[in-house]
C-alpha cells in the first residue's frame, strides 16, 4: 500500500520529463563501435542490444504503475524478449517436415554506481525459457544450425556477471559466467542473418568441447578489455574450456542436457583462451563517412582432442578393421580468426540507412578436427525501400571445409570395405532475409536458405548422399 503512490508519483513525474532510458546505450555488436550500418533492429545473437521497444507503442499502459521508471532512475533497468519463429525443410535433408520454436529471454542490469554508490561497476544475468524442436536435428542433419534460437527446450541461466570500469572506464574486467559469442568473433553487418554461423564461426562450434562456451551454454570465465583509444581495442579471455563437462565413453548425452539448467559452473575442466584486436577506423581509404571495423583474434584450448583419421595403435588408421577403434589423442587445439566489416554505402542526408558487408575467415588443424576451415559473407541494407527506414535485407553465404584428415578417412573406409561410396567435402549455405519493423519493437522476418551438402556431404540410410535442403521460415521478435 506504501509505494504504490510513490510508483504513481514517479511515474506522472517521467511523463512530464525527459523519458528514462529503456535499456542499455546503444552500440555496435558486442559493445564495441558501431560501424556497420546496416545493423538489424533485432537479432537472437547475444552480442547484440536489440532496438526499440514495444513499450514505446503500448503509451500509457507500456509502464504499469511507472514501475519501470522507478527501477531505471535507480539503475535498473530489465528487457523482456520473445522470439518465436515458423521453420520447414521444403525437400532435401533427411525427411521433409515443419517446427516451430521460442525463446523468452529475462535479461536484468543494475548500475551499481547508481544503485549503490560502487564506482564504474556493473551487474548483469540473463535467462532463456527455450521451447519448441529444431529443425536442424529432425529434418536437416547440417553443421551450421538453421537458426541462432535452436537449443535443447528449458528453462536455464545463461550469463551472471559483474564488470568492473577502471582507469576513465579504459580498462574493463568482467568476472563471472559469461559465454565468448557475446563479444569475440562478431561481424556486425551479420546480425541480421537466423543461420547460427553468422553468430559464432561454426567452426568453433563443431570442434570445441560441449560445442564451447557459447549460447546456450554459458560458463565461469574473467574477461580483460583494454580501449587505449576508442577506436581500438584490445580484449583477452579466460573461460573453462566444456560448458558441459566430458561425458563417459559411450555417452552420447546433448551436451545442453548435462546441463540442463546453466547451474552446473564447472571450474575443473582444461581452460579455453581467446584473444582479440579490433580497429574500429572512421572512413575506408579513399572514402567519406564509410566507417569499418578490423578484428583479428585466436583461441587456445588445453584439453585434448580426437584424431579423426588415426587410431591410438602407432601406425595405424581408424579405418582398418584390425585398429582399436579408439582414435589418436593429440594434446592442445587452436584456431585463428579474421573479421572485416565495412559500410558501403550511406543513403544522403541519412544516419542510419544504407549498405554494409562482411567478410569473416576462420581456420583450425586438420590433424584433430572435422572442419578445417570456415568462411562467411555477405550484405545487408538497410532502409531500402522508401518509407522503410529501419527494414534490413540481407544475404549471406556459410561454407564450412570438412578437414583433409577427415576426407582421408572416408577414403580410407572405403579401400577397406567399411565406408560408403560417397566422401564428404564441404557444406555450403546460402541465405536469404527480410527483417521487417511492423512497431517499434516489434519484426517479422521472413528467410529463405539453401544447404548444399547437409553435414558436408553424409549419407542417409540407404547410403545415399543427402540431397541439398530448401528452408523457409518466418520469425517473430518482440522486445520490451
Amino acid at each position: 500500500m506504501g509505494w504504490l503512490p510513490i510508483l504513481a508519483a514517479t511515474h506522472a513525474s517521467a511523463q512530464a520529463q525527459r523519458p528514462l532510458p529503456l535499456a542499455l546505450p546503444l552500440s555496435g555488436a558486442g559493445g564495441d563501435p558501431q560501424t556497420a550500418i546496416a545493423q538489424s533492429r533485432t537479432s537472437d545473437q547475444v552480442s547484440v542490444t536489440n532496438q526499440g521497444s514495444i513499450q514505446e507503442a503500448l503509451g500509457p499502459y507500456g509502464d504499469p504503475f511507472g514501475l519501470r521508471a522507478f527501477l531505471a532512475a535507480r539503475g535498473i533497468t530489465y528487457v523482456l524478449t520473445y522470439i518465436g519463429e515458423g521453420l520447414s525443410n521444403m525437400s532435401g535433408g533427411l525427411r521433409r517436415g515443419a517446427t516451430y520454436g521460442g525463446r523468452l529471454d529475462t535479461s536484468l542490469d543494475i548500475d551499481l554506481d547508481t544503485l549503490m554508490g560502487w564506482r564504474g561497476a556493473r551487474f548483469h544475468t540473463d535467462f532463456f525459457q527455450i521451447h519448441g524442436h529444431g529443425l536442424s536435428a529432425r529434418y536437416v542433419n547440417n553443421l551450421t544450425t538453421v537458426t541462432g534460437i535452436e537449443a535443447l527446450p528449458s528453462t536455464r541461466l545463461f550469463e551472471l556477471w559483474i564488470e568492473q570500469r577502471l582507469f576513465d572506464d579504459t580498462l574493463s574486467v568482467k568476472l563471472g559466467q559469461i559465454s565468448a559469442d557475446t563479444e569475440f568473433a562478431i561481424a556486425q553487418s551479420a546480425v541480421v542473418f537466423m543461420n547460427a554461423g553468422f553468430g559464432w564461426p561454426n567452426v568453433g562450434a563443431v570442434v570445441m568441447p560441449s560445442g564451447g562456451p557459447i549460447y546456450p551454454l554459458a560458463t565461469p570465465a574473467i574477461r580483460l578489455k583494454y580501449e587505449p583509444t576508442p577506436e581500438l581495442s584490445f580484449q583477452g579471455g579466460l573461460f573453462n574450456g566444456d560448458p558441459a563437462g566430458t561425458p563417459a565413453p559411450g555417452d552420447e548425452t546433448d551436451p545442453h542436457q548435462r546441463n540442463r539448467t546453466g547451474t552446473a559452473f564447472r571450474l575443473n575442466d582444461p581452460a579455453l583462451l581467446l584473444g582479440e584486436v579490433s580497429y574500429a577506423y572512421p572512413a575506408f581509404p579513399g572514402t567519406e563517412q564509410l566507417p569499418g571495423t578490423a578484428t583479428l583474434g585466436g583461441w587456445y584450448h588445453f584439453g585434448r582432442f580426437e584424431s579423426p583419421r588415426l587410431d591410438s595403435v602407432q601406425g595405424r588408421l581408424l579405418a582398418d578393421p584390425e585398429a582399436s577403434g579408439i582414435s589418436r589423442r593429440f594434446r592442445g587445439n587452436a584456431g585463428i580468426y579474421a573479421i572485416l566489416d565495412q559500410t558501403l554505402y550511406r543513403e544522403p542526408g541519412t544516419a542510419s540507412q544504407g549498405a554494409s558487408a562482411f567478410l569473416r575467415f576462420s581456420a583450425v588443424p586438420s590433424d584433430r578436427n572435422l572442419i578445417d576451415l570456415y568462411v562467411d559473407t555477405g550484405l545487408a541494407y538497410r532502409g531500402l525501400f522508401p518509407g522503410r527506414p529501419n527494414d534490413t535485407l540481407g544475404l549471406g553465404m556459410i561454407h564450412s571445409r570438412i578437414s583433409p584428415e577427415a576426407r582421408a578417412f572416408d577414403r580410407e573406409s572405403l579401400l577397406y570395405g567399411s565406408g560408403t561410396r560417397l566422401l564428404r567435402s564441404s557444406e555450403t549455405v546460402f541465405e536469404a532475409t527480410y527483417q521487417a519493423e511492423m512497431v517499434p519493437g516489434l519484426t517479422l522476418q521472413p528467410d529463405l536458405q539453401y544447404v548444399m551438402r547437409p553435414g558436408g556431404g553424409l549419407v542417409d540410410q540407404r547410403g545415399r548422399r543427402l540431397r541439398n535442403a530448401t528452408v523457409l521460415g518466418l520469425r517473430a521478435t518482440i522486445n520490451y
